[in-house]
C-alpha cells in the first residue's frame, strides 16, 4: 500500500526532546507499517505547511483553523485530538476540507472526573491554605479555617457528558444528591443514573458545590455570570474543570472577594496563562491549577490510545469514533475519500 503518514504536534515534547506524556502508545502506529514523526515547529497553530503531506495529525495543544488547510494540496483525512476539548478547532473548515476531527472521551473520561473530585474535595476543606499554616508555622490560625463535608450534600453540574456521568458514579459513596442541567439530556436518561434535570438558576440555587463541564459555546460562555453567582449559596463552592469562559472571572473576583460564596477551585480560566496580577492567585479561599489536573499516566494511556485507533480506522477505511464533526461523514468527497484509503491495504 501507499505509505500513510502521520504528524504529532510537538507541544508533546519538552525542551529535551522528550514526550511529556510518556509512552502514549505512538509503537502502536509503527507497528501497524505507519510513518510517523513529530512536528517540525512548536506553535499554537497548525498551519498549512506544518501539514502538509501528511494523512492524519494527533493534537494537543495547537489550534486548527483555516490556514491549516491549503486549497492546492490535500488535507490530512483525521485531526485526533488528544482530549476532549475542541473549542479551537474550525469544524466548518475541517469539514468542508473533507477531514474527520475527534476527541478521545474514553481516555479522558475517569482521570477528569478523579481530577474533578479531587479539586472538589480539596477545595471543601481549604486543603491548599492548610497546606499554606504548615508551612509558615501558623498552627494556631487552624481554627478558622473548619471545611466542610461532602456526605449527603447537593452537587450541580453543569453539564451531564461521559466525563460527568463518570463523576456521578465516583460520588456514589457520599450518598450526595445531584442535579444536573444539561439541554442533550434526557429526563430518563439522567434519572437512570440517579440524577435529576432542572435549568441552569435552579442548578445555582439548590446546589453546595457547582461543578462546571460542559463545552464550552458560544451558548455556554459566561453561562456562569455575576446573576447567576449571586444565586449561589453563601456556603456553597464553584468548581470549573471545563473551559474558563463558562465563569465570568470578574464576576467570580466580585463574588469571593465580598464573602457571596465560600470558595472555588480552578484547573481553568478565561486567559491561559492568568496574567500574574490576576486577583483569583492572590484570593485564599481559592485552589487553582494550570489547566493540567488530570494530566496523569492514566490519561496519558488513555488518551494516546483512543487517538493511536482513531488513526488506525481512518488507515483502514473505517469511520472513527468520538467524531465531533458529524457533517462530514455526509459529504460524498469524504465517502469516497475513506472508501479509496480502505482500498489501500
Amino acid at each position: 500500500m501507499d505509505e500513510f503518514r502521520v504528524g504529532v504536534s510537538r507541544d508533546f515534547l519538552d525542551a529535551d526532546g522528550r514526550n511529556v506524556w510518556g509512552d502514549i502508545g505512538l509503537d502502536a502506529l509503527g507497528s501497524a507499517g505507519v510513518l510517523w514523526r513529530y512536528l517540525d515547529r512548536n506553535t499554537d497553530e497548525l498551519l498549512a505547511q506544518d501539514v502538509a503531506g501528511l494523512d492524519a495529525v494527533i493534537f494537543a495543544g495547537p489550534a486548527v483553523t483555516r490556514r491549516t488547510f491549503d486549497e492546492g494540496q490535500p488535507a490530512p483525512a483525521v485531526f485526533a485530538r488528544f482530549g476532549v476539548g475542541y473549542d479551537t478547532v474550525d469544524l466548518n473548515a475541517c469539514t468542508e476540507h473533507d477531514a474527520v476531527v475527534t476527541i478521545t472521551p474514553d481516555g479522558a473520561r475517569r482521570p477528569v472526573a478523579t481530577a474533578t473530585l479531587t479539586l472538589l474535595l480539596a477545595t471543601l476543606h481549604h486543603l491548599v491554605v492548610k497546606d499554606r499554616l504548615t508551612r509558615e508555622s501558623r498552627w494556631a490560625d487552624k481554627t478558622g479555617w473548619m471545611g466542610r463535608g461532602l456526605t449527603g450534600r447537593c452537587i450541580g453540574l453543569l453539564g451531564l457528558g461521559n466525563t460527568a456521568t463518570d463523576l456521578v458514579e465516583l460520588l456514589r459513596p457520599f450518598h450526595v444528591d445531584v442535579v444536573a442541567y444539561d439541554p442533550y439530556r434526557s429526563p430518563e436518561s439522567a434519572g437512570a443514573l440517579g440524577v435529576r434535570l432542572a435549568d441552569v438558576d435552579s442548578v445555582m440555587t439548590q446546589a453546595d458545590a457547582v461543578i462546571v463541564m460542559a463545552a464550552l459555546t458560544a451558548q455556554t460562555r459566561h453561562l456562569v455570570d455575576a446573576r447567576r453567582l449571586a444565586l449561589m449559596k453563601p456556603s456553597a463552592v464553584l468548581v470549573n474543570v471545563a473551559r474558563g469562559p463558562i465563569v465570568d472571572e470578574n464576576a467570580l473576583v466580585a463574588a469571593l472577594r465580598e464573602g457571596r460564596i465560600a470558595g472555588a477551585g480552578l484547573d481553568v480560566f478565561e486567559t491561559e496563562p492568568p496574567s500574574p496580577d490576576n486577583p483569583l492567585l492572590t484570593l485564599e479561599r481559592t485552589v487553582l491549577s494550570p489547566h493540567c489536573l488530570a494530566w496523569t499516566d492514566e490519561m496519558a494511556v488513555g488518551n494516546g490510545g483512543s487517538a493511536v485507533r482513531t488513526v488506525l480506522d481512518v488507515l483502514a477505511g473505517r469511520v472513527p469514533r468520538f467524531v465531533v464533526n458529524g457533517a462530514v461523514l455526509e459529504r460524498p468527497t469524504f465517502r469516497e475519500r475513506m472508501a479509496k484509503l480502505g482500498g489501500r491495504l
